[in-house]
């Protein structure tokens, strides 16, 4: 039987969603800028049939900002089996209709990434679900944008394989989508990682801006502990990566480090509690070098908790983890960015919306950030997509809403940080 992770096989779904606002300081902490919705759609989601599916519904919101503080906001369409992407202004106008950047009519397009390469060049990357003679669907595109996002070039695929590429395994029934990452340093070299069903985790690079890649080198996992759920970060004259592995109740994060541009990794360090899986990883790097790690863990059937951790300096040598969810909380699925400042930004998933927390402070939950009654919020093919961006004294976060029969969305929630209005 097909089973996608979704989140109410993780967390016990709970009334309360964060910490309420008390202070002036913490109502002050973002001032939210009124909800744009980019875009709308049917609300059927028919049985699995591969590509053959009646699918009508709109999912898979992601954004980045590009260095004049528009916002690239990408997102699947689920009736056309395409990827979209549009650009927001700074001044909230779209600057062009959205375009279709995976042009795939004939299979699934899921769960993209975007990264902005300089002023007017965007990469994305996603999960296409192509069946190539393995068990499970799925290969890995990417494609770019030199004019600011106005067109895109032919996708390349840079998996080709049977592994069934995207999927992040957490046992033979039940795995999630959107299992890849993309990374763009300064110098312009592009990274993706990926993981696929039958257990590798994958690691592709250009030197060359997305001209051309590398072939796909193995980094890890196998079938009897698969990898799942990779991050990239890039800083320090390294290329770091995270994931966790699937077939294991007690999972752990893997960190590693490549100093050779991802030609070769450093043992991986271990990152999590006994009797706990660790899942969901995402890494950042701050302007002093400190290596940064969200996860999500979850012991047994109680509550997951979104934990984060420092390393102290340019090594990932972690220290003790900090808890950023209540306990009377669902958390899912965190969600890290570090803006030009160094505040460290978290979000994660709760039952009412999304739960946001700046510098390690008391949760609270982002207006007007839930899925409405009736509706089931995040993406329907599991808790591995990327929601969160900041920029210039902006964040920016993006979610996406199912109610069966009745219709879906996508939408933006933008806000001025502090010190930048």
């Amino acid at each position: 039987m097909r089973r996608h992770l979704r989140p109410r096989l993780l967390v016990i779904a709970l009334l309360l969603a964060c910490v309420p606002v008390r202070s002036a300081q913490d109502r002050d902490t973002i001032a939210w800028l009124p909800v744009q919705e980019v875009a709308s759609g049917g609300g059927t989601k028919g049985p699995w049939r591969q590509n053959d599916s009646h699918y009508d519904y709109v999912d898979d919101g992601t954004a980045a900002f590009l260095p004049d503080g528009a916002l690239a906001v990408a997102w699947v369409d689920q009736r056309r089996k395409e990827a979209l992407l549009q650009v927001l202004g700074a001044d909230d106008r779209a600057r062009a209709a959205p375009v279709d950047v995976s042009r795939s009519p004939d299979t699934f397009s899921w769960m993209p990434r975007i990264a902005a390469g300089g002023p007017d060049t965007l990469h994305v990357l996603w999960q296409e679900i192509i069946f190539s003679g393995g068990s499970h669907g799925g290969e890995i595109l990417y494609a770019r944008s030199l004019d600011g996002g106005r067109s895109f070039s032919e996708p390349v695929n840079l998996s080709r394989s049977r592994g069934g590429d995207g999927k992040g395994r957490l046992d033979r029934d039940t795995w999630s989508n959107g299992s890849l990452d993309l990374a763009v340093g300064a110098d312009g070299k592009v990274y993706a990682a990926w993981t696929e069903y039958d257990g590798a985790l994958w690691l592709a690079r250009s030197r060359d801006g997305g001209r051309s890649f590398t072939p796909p080198q193995r980094i890890a996992g196998d079938d009897k502990r698969p990898a799942r759920g990779p991050s990239l970060a890039l800083g320090g004259g390294k290329v770091w990566l995270a994931w966790t592995v699937g077939e294991d109740p007690d999972a752990d994060i893997r960190v590693s480090s490549s100093p050779d541009d991802g030609a070769s990794f450093s043992p991986p360090v271990l990152v999590g509690a006994r009797a706990a899986r660790a899942d969901a990883p995402r890494l950042a790097l701050d302007g002093d070098g400190r290596l940064h790690l969200v996860y999500m863990e979850q012991a047994g059937k109680q509550p997951a908790a979104i934990r984060h951790v420092r390393s102290d300096g340019h090594d990932p040598a972690f220290g003790a983890p900090r808890t950023l969810s209540t306990r009377v909380e669902a958390a899912m699925a965190p969600q890290l960015a570090i803006d030009a400042q160094g505040r460290v930004h978290v979000v994660w998933g709760a039952a009412q919306g999304l739960c946001y927390s700046r510098d390690g402070g008391a949760p609270v939950t982002v207006p007007h950030s839930g899925p409405g009654a009736g509706a089931r919020q995040g993406s329907q093919q599991g808790l591995l997509g990327k929601k969160l961006a900041t920029g210039d004294g902006m964040v920016a976060l993006v979610n996406s809403s199912l109610a069966q029969g009745r219709g879906s969305r996508v939408w933006v929630m933008r806000g001025h940080l502090p010190d930048s209005r």
